[in-house]
């Protein structure tokens, strides 16, 4: 029996993958790597740094300076937030409404830092529809998605076995931490669609949020 519903953030209840994609490219470009395209962003989606380094170093090579990418990523991201603000997915705060009337334990695995997550969903004005106790943060843990560290101690936190909580994704890294962690994965594409052995770690895939309580109920 599904007791529990933990989201992934960038992606999945906020449009953020939107701006972070372009980011990294402009980013690479500035700091030199003008190689660097939208495929090599999209492999970053939620990839712990140790992850990041290796799999950018095996594609442009050990000297690929991904810590001045990232902190100028970062600066770009910060940037355009400030000026065009950022955009929560269509039906997350009636999604979360519904789940908690339901009696749906509700909480949040993301790869980000507390710190950033309370700025973001705010900014996005969907803050007040979580408990700040159940936004469990990679950067916090020792091991970074694609390891199931997250999403293992989301459920300790909101007190339920994995098999009894639903992870609702939107990219490759995060749909493998839950899937290792053992809880049923619901994807809702984003940016990518999932490949042949992607989807087979699935548990559903839906189109948007609003769908999520069609396979709940």
């Amino acid at each position: 029996m599904i007791k529990a519903v933990i989201f992934d953030m960038d992606g999945t209840i906020l449009d953020t993958e939107s701006i972070f994609v372009p980011a990294w490219q402009e980013a690479a470009h500035m700091c030199g790597v003008k190689d660097f395209k939208e495929e090599h962003a999209l492999m970053l989606r939620s990839l712990a740094r140790p992850f990041a380094k290796k799999q950018m170093e095996e594609i442009f090579g050990e000297d690929f300076p991904l810590d001045e990418i990232r902190a100028t990523r970062k600066k770009l991201m910060d940037a355009y937030i400030k000026k065009h603000g950022i955009l929560a997915k269509p039906g997350v705060e009636e999604t979360i409404v519904d789940l908690k009337n339901k009696g749906y334990k509700i909480g949040i695995a993301t790869a980000g830092s507390f710190e950033r997550s309370k700025s973001y969903l705010t900014t996005a004005g969907i803050w007040d529809c979580f408990d700040e106790n159940m936004i469990i943060c990679a950067t916090e843990l020792a091991h970074g998605k694609p390891y199931p560290d997250v999403y293992l101690y989301a459920c300790e936190k909101l007190g339920e076995k994995p098999e009894n909580c639903i992870a609702v994704e939107d990219a490759p890294n995060g749909i493998l931490a839950a899937y290792r962690a053992g809880t049923k994965v619901i994807m809702i594409p984003d940016m990518t669609q999932p490949d042949e052995e992607l989807a087979k770690l699935l548990y559903k895939k839906l189109d948007c949020l609003a769908d999520l309580m069609n396979i709940l109920e």
